[in-house]
């Protein structure tokens, strides 16, 4: 989804219990406190991203000019934001302002017509 692969240092709290709790995995699995954190990551932001309920509110905001493509980009993906970018074109057009043709009686001259206003009394 773009981005760099390059590591960048993060720094965060957490309560003790948590920190204690994924020390004791990590030994547990022989993996590395960092390892198991990012895979941990990686594997929540998957979940999310994949949910309709992320991908409707991400649509949501981008409709409303809450959220930049490129942001939506990094959220949903490429393609599923290219899309997203055509709808919301779509959504900010003025409709096409077309006159019914008169050449065509699509009706075959067997039209019937109804008196709204009787039915209203």
């Amino acid at each position: 989804m773009g981005g760099s692969d390059e590591p960048r240092r993060v720094h965060f709290q957490s309560p003790e219990y948590l920190v204690d709790r994924h020390d004791a995995i990590a030994e547990l699995f022989d993996k590395d406190r960092t390892d198991l954190l990012v895979e941990a990551i990686r594997e929540y932001i998957e979940e999310t991203a994949d949910s309709e309920t992320f991908q409707e509110l991400v649509a949501t905001k981008y409709y409303d000019d809450q959220l930049e493509f490129k942001t939506v980009k990094q959220l949903v993906g490429a393609e599923t934001a290219q899309r997203l970018r055509l709808l919301k074109a779509d959504l900010e057009d003025e409709p096409l302002d077309l006159a019914a043709p008169d050449d065509v009686d699509i009706y075959d001259s067997d039209a019937t017509t109804v008196d709204t206003e009787a039915e209203d009394r």
